[in-house]
């Protein structure tokens, strides 16, 4: 979001619905010119859904109008997956999201940050979840987070110029 937001000269800095919001302005993409809209929600993740929905309501969007872009324990670091709906697949902010727009509709970006545990064991309940992903990367994991984030704005900006599908198709190809 950030490097989104550099890459284009937003400041966030405007408080909206309890998310920091700037707009890039009008991008050329598949829908035509279309003003974008960059939103950090200033909540707790597993309450993200209801900023989410208060800019909804408030910009007139649809749901799948909406990019979500979050962390994603289940894949390896420095992976990235694009989806245009489904289900939250255990994420609280996801699920968050997805309950107050009432719709399973919404395209998410999600960006691995590695596994808190090795695969087949059981998480040291929530709060050893949440001490990993809210841990500093390691030094040595550094490059390839800065690169993910690098891909990640990549990808956001094929998906608003390009589509869903096309930029599926590049995001998801690794």
């Amino acid at each position: 979001m950030l490097e989104l937001a550099r890459r284009h000269g937003v400041r966030l800095e405007t408080v909206e619905c309890n998310a920091l919001v700037g707009t890039i302005g009008a991008i050329e993409g598949v829908e035509g010119v279309v003003p974008t809209l960059l939103a950090l929600p200033q909540t707790y993740m597993n309450r993200s859904g209801y900023a989410a929905r208060c800019l909804v309501e408030r910009h007139g969007f649809e749901p799948q109008q909406i990019l979500a872009v979050f962390d994603e324990i289940h894949l390896p670091l420095g992976r990235l997956r694009l989806r245009r709906g489904g289900s939250p697949g255990g994420h609280r902010g996801m699920e968050s999201i997805l309950e107050n727009l009432r719709s399973a509709e919404v395209p998410r970006l999600r960006l691995g940050v590695g596994r808190a545990v090795p695969e087949g064991e059981e998480p040291e309940g929530e709060e050893g979840l949440a001490d990993f992903v809210l841990s500093p990367f390691a030094p040595e994991e550094r490059e390839a987070v800065d690169e993910m984030i690098l891909r990640a704005a990549d990808a956001c900006e094929a998906w608003l110029r390009e589509g869903i599908e096309m930029a599926m198709n590049k995001v998801n190809r690794s």
